[in-house]
């Protein structure tokens, strides 16, 4: 009887499980994989991002209860559990020169506090499977470089008896993937679309700055999973979010139809992994459905 398969995906805030490997969650929990993200903070720092909500002073009067019952709406439109990890959102700091992060927020805590209730997590819930972002956070965010951090921190020493003591039995975690969502490719080929529908495209300014010779390298793709048929699950998710995310935006700007067409997949960088596995994949749990066995 083959064990259920088990995935974990590592995040700064709510919102951004929505808009980074969504709709990828929400085929692995039909398909019959036990789904966890973990949110690292609450996203006490955020702002009402979607214009049509802002200005609404009962919302923005207690926005991070707000963004909690948006997060458990989430998770229910993509079907996953989820768990909050209990740091403070460190906010994005802005000027020249930049502030200092405020005190006891997530990006300052000494790494082994920060990763120790992940550690634990890892080691209760037993993924087989762990999702993140880059070393760069996946766009320079103290809390995003943190949660890289954290989670490459959790995968090496959640299975090392000698590290994190009291924290559990130790589990192994077999594959890491890094998010590769916004690739310049997939950025390119959604532009494309646009125009060729005689539509404007919100990403042409995007592209610019990928152009630019200051911009970070591309990633490898390495494993790419087809949603097509789970993008309306990814949309639900993303309108849960109604404060960070405007239903009118360039998120929904191309029809999933055309999407399905254009690039129709969550794309990822295999990062670590303790199994074999030849690339290109089509499958995070690629080298491992043999293996997950009782």
């Amino acid at each position: 009887m083959a064990e259920q398969l088990r995935l974990m995906a590592v995040h700064a805030h709510p919102d951004d499980e929505s808009s980074k490997g969504a709709a990828t969650m929400a085929r692995y929990v039909d398909e019959g994989v036990d789904v966890l993200v973990v949110s690292c903070t609450g996203g006490e720092r955020g702002d009402v991002l979607n214009p049509k909500l802002q200005g609404d002073p009962e919302i923005e009067r207690d926005l991070p209860e707000r963004r909690r019952k948006e997060m458990a709406a989430a998770a229910a439109a993509l079907g996953i559990r989820h768990h909050w990890l209990g740091f403070v959102d460190s906010g994005l700091p802005e000027g020249d020169p930049l502030p200092p992060l405020p005190e006891g927020c997530f990006a300052v805590q000494p790494l082994e506090v920060a990763s120790a209730p992940l550690v634990r997590l890892v080691r209760e819930f037993r993924p087989h499977v762990m999702t993140t972002y880059n070393e760069l956070g996946g766009y320079p965010h103290p809390d995003h470089i943190m949660t890289h951090k954290v989670s490459v921190e959790a995968f090496e020493a959640a299975g090392d008896p000698t590290r994190y003591l009291d924290s559990g039995e130790p589990w192994s975690p077999l594959k890491l993937y890094y998010d590769v969502g916004f690739s310049t490719a997939r950025m390119m080929a959604f532009h494309e679309a646009l125009l060729a529908m005689g539509k404007e495209s919100p990403m042409g300014e995007w592209l610019e700055r990928r152009n630019q010779a200051d911009a970070p390298p591309e990633r490898k793709i390495t494993t790419q999973v087809n949603i097509v048929g789970w993008m309306d699950r990814r949309d639900a998710a993303l309108r849960a979010h109604a404060t960070q995310i405007d239903p009118d935006g360039w998120f929904f700007a191309i029809p999933n139809e055309v999407q399905a067409q254009t690039w129709p997949t969550d794309d990822f960088e295999l990062a670590r992994s303790l199994v074999d596995t030849e690339l290109p994949e089509d499958d995070l749990f690629a080298g491992i459905r043999d293996r997950a066995k009782v």
